[in-house]
């Protein structure tokens, strides 16, 4: 199995949820970016994390 790309420290500074504009935690292990405020997670392929609403999934 690859490594996980690292996303930059610069990007996960200026990253937001992009439906409630409230910080985001990295799962790394997970390649996830979480927003506990709205309770979504966004995936993180390559390196890059996919911030489109239609792609997050609900998490607890």
């Amino acid at each position: 199995m690859a490594m996980a790309k690292e996303i930059p420290k610069k990007l996960l500074e200026v990253l937001a949820c992009p439906q409630c504009k409230g910080g985001l935690n990295y799962r790394k292990p997970e390649q996830k970016l979480e927003c506990k405020k709205c309770g979504l997670a966004f995936r993180v392929k390559e390196g890059i994390p996919i911030m489109l609403l239609e792609e997050a999934e609900k998490i607890a």
